[in-house]
């Protein structure tokens, strides 16, 4: 097995399997902070030594840190997120602390990426911030700049502003398709490439949850998130198909089930990368079998038959859960970066 790897910006090269973060916050659980850094260790060594977090994941710069002390070769994509209440009074001065901070919890003196995202495109500023971005690039503070969660419009709005966007992060995934549209042309013709998290749904694209009953409240943030997805994409019984689908196709490679809902993800136009989220390096072996088979054409086509039926998710990338009032965005907490 060999790690794939991708040229992300001239001379910065990527797994394409990126180890995210946000397991690691609040909401999801007990985390064993001393377990999960000595674990992230185990990720580098597979290859896996790009890492992804935000500087609204509570604590989890400061535990990546502590890990890049051992390790200061690891590469670390972080987020500048100003909170919704505080998009009108974004300044220069706002940008430079949450630079310095994520700086400091992350032991660099320069970020490797950073993926800015705006609340709201009703509040003006978004590009005039992002160019403030752009200017502690030039100043040698952070060494690439992406965005995450915006719609083709507003991606394409900065790239015209001259802003050197890399990356987009998106949510993409066999349950939601939507970056394929508008997103998806905007690379062709851009620059920008994908950064996917949800690929595995939150743990949910996943062996365990096959033949499952379908669960009632649930108290994990992610499992919360993606089960609305899953509801978009067609329900349970839709989503079950699509499980004991892609067991079958898992069973012919040899693969687990979670490995090929990666490899479709990672098949599609302009991705770069799927981001894969973990507390531990438990399920580690499992996620690199992605790099031990390929997907062939009898294996699309059946994948292919499915979704025809099952849409999922309508619309530009993160349309949905920027209303406020609507499923997915009155989930959303929006006002996670205040000062330590």
């Amino acid at each position: 097995m060999k790690v794939e790897t991708f040229e992300l910006a001239p001379g910065y090269v990527i797994p394409r399997l990126v180890r995210g973060g946000w397991q690691l916050a609040g909401d999801h659980g007990e985390v064993d902070a001393a377990r999960a850094i000595d674990d992230m260790a185990q990720f580098v060594r597979a290859g896996i030594n790009t890492f992804d977090c935000a500087d609204i994941y509570t604590g989890v710069e400061a535990l990546i840190g502590q890990y890049r002390l051992r390790d200061p070769s690891l590469k670390v994509h972080t987020k500048f997120v100003p909170d919704l209440e505080d998009l009108p009074r974004v300044d220069e001065v706002y940008v430079r602390r949450i630079n310095a901070r994520s700086r400091e919890r992350l032991h660099t003196l320069a970020l490797d990426l950073v993926q800015f995202h705006w609340w709201d495109y009703a509040v003006p500023g978004m590009v005039p911030v992002a160019q403030l971005l752009a200017r502690l690039r030039e100043e040698g503070l952070v060494r690439h700049l992406g965005g995450t969660n915006f719609d083709a419009p507003h991606t394409e709005q900065m790239l015209d502003a001259g802003l050197p966007l890399v990356s987009m992060q998106v949510q993409y995934s066999l349950l939601d398709r939507r970056p394929a549209g508008a997103m998806a042309a905007l690379c062709a013709r851009s620059p920008v490439r994908l950064l996917c998290y949800g690929t595995l749904a939150g743990g949910l694209l996943t062996a365990r949850w096959l033949g499952a009953e379908e669960p009632g409240q649930l108290s994990n943030r992610s499992h919360i998130k993606y089960k609305l997805v899953i509801d978009d994409f067609g329900g349970w019984a839709a989503f079950q198909d699509l499980l004991a689908l892609l067991q079958r196709i898992g069973d012919k490679h040899g693969v687990g089930l979670s490995a090929v809902a990666t490899r479709w993800v990672l098949d599609q136009p302009h991705v770069a990368a799927a981001i894969v989220g973990a507390r531990y390096a438990a399920h580690l072996p499992e996620h690199l079998q992605v790099f031990d088979f390929r997907l062939d054409a009898a294996d699309r086509a059946g994948i292919d038959r499915l979704l025809a039926r099952c849409p999922g998710p309508q619309g530009d990338t993160y349309a949905l859960e920027r209303d406020r009032a609507g499923r997915h965005g009155r989930i959303m907490k929006y006002n996670l970066n205040k000062a330590d």
